[in-house]
């Protein structure tokens, strides 16, 4: 199967960064830091741009939060930090961003909730007071629709509508229709406003992944805006990651999505970077984008009761961690780069052929010799005490040799 073709969508600038149409697909996180602490988010925020984060979410929830907005500013740039801050706006974004001009000045994008900026009258007087605000300063918004802070008006209206038909739909059904018609109602009300259609990104978030792709399939089948992708409350650990892995992985082989965010719920004093090493992989999969080398090695059996396969495959993902900064500058390449590192005579060898550079360690029984393919060609045998930095050496080497430097 192959991939589809990209959905054509309105290309949007997002400071330094473009989402949607030609642009590559993006990376976002978001800080869990107090925003009122400046000197905390300004590091998290640091911290996820180190990692590849090419977006950043900051929540914008107090007063002392708006306030803290241009001294966050500050240190990022003191610390070199050029990254697209967005602002997370719900209940009170109209306030904030209306009395605290600086903050509404220096983010790069306005996040809004439908679903929360009030009920009745003071929905579209309070949305359309945040986009307003994006007009005046030249902003980006992202409308943001949660199934767990859906317009209440909005989807009482839609289930009194299906109560009152012949053969009613599923409620659940009418809660999907719900979410997308939020996303585009809302988006058509802000270019009515006003605001420009290359000034708006949707997002549509669930929490379960047959949902998410009913959601996105249908969004992007109603509207040109670019989308956001991402399951909301994913979960924790491998939870999260296969959950998220599973919803995206399907729509961007659809040719679905300009930006992604895999929201994982961190363990206690976790890397809230995790995250966004988690969107590389999902992407470099793929093949849809190239973040850093990858490793390709067996899983084990009865055929390698030795770990030295193991211990190897790990030193060399460190290793190449490791040296992935200072790759990127000489040898921006090399971040194709597929290294193989097998366990017996069964798949290793030919895995090895397949990879830019690959090793075939003995499995039990096996003569303990272990052949190295260079591009598809056997190029030398390792073995002995030194073998495991041996293969780096090579691997080193074949970096310097098939990738150009840079000016």
């Amino acid at each position: 199967m192959i991939r589809a073709e990209k959905r054509k969508s309105i290309k949007v600038q997002v400071g330094n960064q473009y989402i949607g149409g030609d642009a590559e697909v993006l990376v976002q996180s978001m800080t869990n830091t107090p925003t009122e602490d400046p000197l905390a988010t300004a590091n998290q925020v640091r911290e996820l741009y180190d990692a590849g984060s090419e977006i950043v979410r900051i929540t914008v929830n107090t007063r002392e939060a708006a306030k803290q907005v241009p001294a966050i500013v500050s240190r990022l740039e003191k610390m070199g930090v050029d990254v697209p801050l967005v602002g997370d706006f719900h209940y009170n974004g109209h306030i904030l961003l209306t009395e605290f001009q600086d903050c509404a000045r220096l983010l790069a994008k306005y996040r809004v909730n439908p679903g929360n900026v009030g009920r009745g009258e003071k929905h579209d007087e309070n949305f359309k007071a945040m986009i307003d605000c994006a007009i005046k300063y030249e902003k980006p918004v992202r409308i943001g629709v949660n199934w767990g802070s859906l317009d209440q008006d909005l989807l009482k209206r839609m289930m009194d509508e299906n109560a009152s038909l012949q053969e009613p739909k599923d409620a659940h059904e009418v809660l999907i229709e719900a979410i997308v018609e939020s996303a585009v109602q809302s988006a058509a009300k802000a270019v009515e406003y006003g605001l420009p259609k290359n000034r708006i990104v949707l997002s549509a978030k669930v929490s379960e992944v047959p949902d998410m792709i009913e959601v996105y399939r249908r969004l992007a089948a109603r509207s040109d805006h670019a989308l956001h992708l991402g399951l909301t409350e994913a979960g924790m650990a491998m939870k999260g990651i296969v959950a998220s892995s599973a919803a995206l992985s399907v729509l961007l082989f659809e040719g679905i999505g300009d930006t992604i965010r895999v929201s994982l719920t961190p363990e206690p004093g976790a890397d809230r970077a995790k995250e966004v090493h988690v969107c590389q992989q999902i992407l470099q999969s793929l093949h849809i984008r190239s973040f850093k080398p990858q490793v390709t090695a067996c899983p084990g059996c009865g055929r390698t009761t030795s770990t030295v396969f193991q211990e190897l495959a790990k030193e060399i993902e460190e290793h190449l961690s490791n040296r992935r900064k200072e790759w990127q500058e000489l040898y921006p390449a090399s971040k194709d780069l597929k290294v193989a590192v097998m366990g017996c005579i069964v798949n290793g060898p030919g895995e090895s052929r397949h990879a830019d550079i690959g090793i075939s360690l003995p499995g039990t029984g096996e003569e303990p010799r272990a052949p190295v393919y260079v591009d598809g060609e056997h190029r030398t045998t390792l073995s002995g005490p030194n073998l495991a930095s041996d293969f780096i050496n090579l691997v080193d080497d074949y970096v310097k040799t098939s990738y150009s430097k840079t000016d």
